[in-house]
């Protein structure tokens, strides 16, 4: 069975950041929806 990778590693100069891919692409997604319901006040 092939695992999902769920983290992503970052390495700038001396700092590094680990990335929840997870977290991150549900923070992506309430972000476009709640561009779509700004879109729809816009058009009334």
């Amino acid at each position: 069975m092939e695992s999902e990778k769920k983290q992503e590693l970052v390495i700038d100069g001396n700092s590094f950041y680990e990335i929840d891919l997870k977290c991150l692409e549900e923070k992506k997604q309430k972000q476009e929806e709640a561009e779509k319901r700004q879109q729809k006040r816009q058009r009334k």
